[in-house]
Parts: C-alpha cells; sequence; structure tokens
C-alpha cells in the first residue's frame, strides 16, 4: 500500500491494565497512592542527604541521584494515566507517546548505570578500604554521574528517531498505561528491522554493561568478603550490600522477563513485570535504603524535628 494514502496517526490510545471500569478505579486509586507515597519517599531521601553533611559521601551521592532519578522515572509514566482517567480519555498525542518513550529510556537506563555504579562503590569500600577515599574522589563520582547521563540520553535519542521515522496507520491502540517502546513499536506499518537491531545491539549493550559491572563487582565483593577470618566480619560486609541487591534482584528480574523476550510475545504478564520495575521499585525504593540505615534514618529525624 502507498504510505502517502495511508492515515497518518496523530496520536495514540492507551488502553491501560483493564478494560473494565470497577477495575480501572480500583486501579487509578492504587495508582495514585503509589505515585505519592513515591514522590514524598524519594524527595525526603533526597532532602535528608542534601541537607545531613554527614552524608555528603559517595554511596549518599549516588543514593540522592537514585532517589531523583526514581521521581522522574514514575512522573513519566503514572501521571498521564491518572489524568487520562479523571478526563476518561485516554488517548495521547504523538508527540507526546515519543516524549514518553523517550524518557522511558533514559530513566530506566540511568537506574541501571547509578545501580552499576553504586555496586562499583562498594566493591572499592569492601575490597580496597584503605584506598576508598583516595579512588572515589569527589570528581570521579561526578563524572561517572556525569557519563552516565550523557550514554543513556543519547541512547533513548537513537531509539526515539528511530521511532519517529516510522509510520503508524490506523492501529493506534496501545495495550498499556503508557507508550512503552515495544508495544508502540508493533503498531508501525513500517518495516521495523532497523529498530529492531537496534534494540538488541546497541539497546542490549547499554542494559548489560550495567549488568555485567554489578555482577563483577559482587563476584570480587564476595570472594574477598569470604576470606575474612570472622563470621562477624562477613556478616558487617555483606549486611551492606542487601539493600543494594534486593533493589538490583527486583528492578533486573523485573526487566529480564520483559525485554529478554521477542517483541511478538508481550503479554500481560510482561505487563505486570513492567509495572513492577516502572511503579513498584521506585516506591520500594526509599524503604529499601532507610529501613535498615542508622545514618539516613537518624538523618530524616534531623529534617522532621527541624520542620
Amino acid at each position: 500500500m502507498d504510505r502517502d494514502n495511508q492515515t497518518r496517526v496523530t496520536e495514540f490510545l492507551l488502553l491501560g491494565l483493564s478494560g473494565k471500569s470497577e477495575q480501572e478505579d480500583i486501579l487509578f486509586g492504587l495508582f495514585l497512592w503509589m505515585y505519592v507515597v513515591t514522590i514524598i519517599g524519594n524527595f525526603l531521601i533526597f532532602l535528608a542527604i542534601s541537607c545531613d553533611s554527614n552524608l555528603h559521601t559517595p554511596m549518599y551521592f549516588f543514593l540522592a541521584n537514585l532517589s531523583c532519578v526514581d521521581t522522574c522515572f514514575s512522573s513519566v509514566t503514572i501521571p498521564k494515566m491518572l489524568v487520562n482517567h479523571i478526563l476518561e480519555d485516554k488517548s495521547i498525542s504523538y508527540m507526546g507517546c515519543m516524549a514518553q518513550i523517550y524518557f522511558f529510556i533514559t530513566f530506566t537506563n540511568m537506574d541501571g548505570f547509578l545501580l552499576s555504579v553504586m555496586a562499583y562503590n562498594r566493591y572499592v569500600a569492601i575490597c580496597y578500604p584503605l584506598h576508598y577515599t583516595l579512588i572515589m574522589r569527589p570528581k570521579l563520582c561526578v563524572l561517572l554521574v556525569a557519563t552516565s547521563w550523557g550514554i543513556t540520553n543519547l541512547h533513548a535519542l537513537l531509539h526515539t528517531l528511530l521511532m519517529i521515522q516510522l509510520s503508524f496507520c490506523s492501529n493506534n491502540a496501545v495495550h498499556h498505561f503508557f507508550c512503552d517502546p515495544y508495544p508502540v513499536l508493533k503498531l508501525s506499518c513500517s518495516d521495523t528491522f532497523i529498530n529492531d537491531l537496534m534494540v538488541f545491539t546497541v539497546g542490549g549493550v547499554i542494559f548489560l554493561t550495567p549488568f555485567v559491572c554489578i555482577i563483577a563487582s559482587y563476584a570480587h565483593i564476595f570472594s574477598n568478603v569470604l576470606k575474612l577470618p570472622s563470621a562477624h566480619g562477613i556478616r558487617k560486609a555483606l549486611s551492606t550490600c542487601g539493600s543494594h541487591l534486593t533493589v538490583v534482584s527486583l528492578f533486573y528480574g523485573a526487566i529480564l522477563g520483559v525485554y529478554m523476550r521477542p517483541s511478538s510475545s508481550y503479554s500481560l504478564q510482561d505487563t505486570v513485570a513492567t509495572v513492577i520495575f516502572t511503579v513498584v521499585t521506585p516506591l520500594v525504593n526509599p524503604f529499601i535504603y532507610s529501613l535498615r540505615n542508622r545514618d539516613i534514618k537518624a538523618a530524616l529525624r534531623k529534617l522532621i524535628l527541624r520542620v
């Protein structure tokens, strides 16, 4: 069919997670609650770290950045879904959808890069404690975060520009609550070979690089920890990694369940897994990192008492 004679899509329809109005009402309340808690929790973590000079260390610098990213990550997808429910309008403009795709890719990858940087920080702290301050200099910390932002934005720009080159015809219904790149890509009436190739090559490298760095960091950590003479020393060393490992398992477990499969097999289970790393992970991160962290709890108490 001649592409010029096709009806070009100017908006997409976000069908959400359920087609039933009763379930949509329940999901609206649940997502609204989770979004509010996510914003408050991550904002408090960021504020506590910023206001307490005792927390101006590499570990908490990376954690503050993670809180900012998680706040933005949730804000890319949830508010639009909530507004659409209130207005009873499931539409999102074409450019709005492309913007969601760009920021979704950026913040997803940024989460992964920050988790890998935090793993490296723990590796240096446990394996080279005497040289920690020399290695993890402020300039290096800033450089690691800035480089991560640069790579993730360029990667998102690549995929968004390739997506914009595609044609979308009569089918504009996205079976999701936001413009997830995979479901949107399936709607195109153009040849998506280049897009798929970039997803599995460039996207694979961007995804696997921080994941491999995390595995390598913890492999070195565990090999060094097991050499400690006392069980108490082993428990103390591993306890500092518990929160981070929990977040990594939740985040990468959900992503591996969705994006390591062909896009043609995208299903309800994949949608649930997407909700886990786009909504649940940013929600639980502040609690995971604060409940067992005395420094964070002390800083939060100071912050609350100061208010």
